[in-house]
């Protein structure tokens, strides 16, 4: 098990990211984190900003009560601000937000306001820090993750294959496309640490086809690597059948149906990762308690389904999967981006 503690090194790691932020001498960062954060990334995040000049102040909430009927994991839709007034507005009038809270803001109700004050926010994933310093920002990676957004844009259809049985396609008309590559640098930007994919919501009635999850595939609501084939039938952008054997199909169809809510059902986002330095093998090396996983929605050529919550679609549900795919091909219009998970073109390293 690694040991967390301040290390000069992680100082180092996290100033050049909120370098990369455009944070220097002078700048309000506000460091929200909830009773339940990782201690050592909320003193990291001070210390480094301190380091650059800045002035951070940190803003600690009471973990919130319970109220989901099974565990809640791999969101992003924290719930830790509660909609308090003060707390937004405290965190709308910073230069930076560096979001240490356990799920991340990146999907909470209140994002919308702090980033309409001005602010940015990085959302510093619930990570061990070597972790974070092993995935550390990297400048080539904005360039990449933002030609894949222009891709993403342009296409009509997305359609994904396998050779497990994946055949999937995914209509991108009024999807709302995005990316992140770890840092975000201009008012009103949110990003994540680690960075690295490109992505959209699909608008309703998009999505549908066959989804096979392959043994090495990972469910990251769960942190494990599948062991057991499962095929997803999607219709109507909703899974509507779950079929295999063994027990990572009934994990997944018991989580799917404690929720008690068809949406939960339904496509949250699809897209593919761009980070050579994710890679899909380091679950294996962390205890459970260590990672979030967001290093493996990065790694690059992967495919990245996740069902839950789609505002664009009109969708609101905390039930949610994240599924990155190993071996997939992704074509956006009939033009291979990922060949057998291997990035093509202008995205191969």
């Amino acid at each position: 098990m690694l040991i967390e503690r301040i290390e000069h090194k992680w100082i180092d790691v996290f100033a050049e990211t909120l370098r990369r932020c455009g944070i220097g001498p002078g700048d309000v960062v506000a460091i929200v984190a909830e009773t339940q954060s990782r201690p050592v990334n909320v003193e990291l995040a001070q210390l480094a900003a301190e380091s650059l000049g800045a002035a951070p102040f940190r803003l600690v909430v009471p973990s919130r009560r319970v109220s989901a009927p099974v565990p809640v994991r791999s969101t992003g839709a924290s719930d830790a601000l509660g909609g308090l007034a003060p707390v937004v507005a405290a965190l709308k009038a910073a230069t930076l937000v560096v979001d240490c809270t356990v799920e991340g803001l990146l999907h909470a109700p209140e994002l919308p306001d702090i980033l309409g004050g001005g602010a940015r926010v990085l959302m510093v994933s619930n990570e061990h820090p070597e972790i974070l310093e092993r995935c550390a920002t990297d400048p080539a990676l904005e360039p990449i993750v933002r030609a894949a957004i222009k891709r993403l844009r342009a296409a009509a259809q997305m359609h994904v294959t396998s050779a497990a049985g994946t055949d999937l396609r995914i209509g991108l008309r009024d999807a709302r496309v995005g990316g992140v590559w770890g840092w975000c640098a201009k008012p009103g930007q949110v990003a994540h640490w680690p960075g690295g994919l490109a992505l959209a919501f699909p608008a309703a009635h998009s999505v549908n086809g066959q989804l096979v999850l392959a043994p090495g595939d990972i469910n990251l609501t769960f942190k494990q690597y599948l062991r057991d084939r499962i095929a997803l039938t999607v219709e109507d952008d909703y899974v509507v059948a779950i079929d295999g054997e063994g027990v990572d199909v009934d994990l997944m169809r018991d989580y799917f149906a404690a929720w008690g809510d068809r949406d939960a059902y339904a496509v949250s986002h699809v897209g593919f990762g761009l980070n050579p330095r994710a890679r899909w093998d380091a679950l294996a090396c962390y205890d459970k308690r260590d990672c979030n996983g967001t290093e493996q929605r990065a790694f690059a050529g992967n495919f990245l389904y996740s069902t839950g919550a789609n505002e664009v679609a009109g969708r609101h549900t905390l039930g949610h999967f994240d599924l990155p795919l190993r071996r997939c091909t992704i074509a956006l219009d009939g033009d291979v981006v990922v060949r057998d998970g291997q990035l093509q073109g202008e995205f191969a390293s």
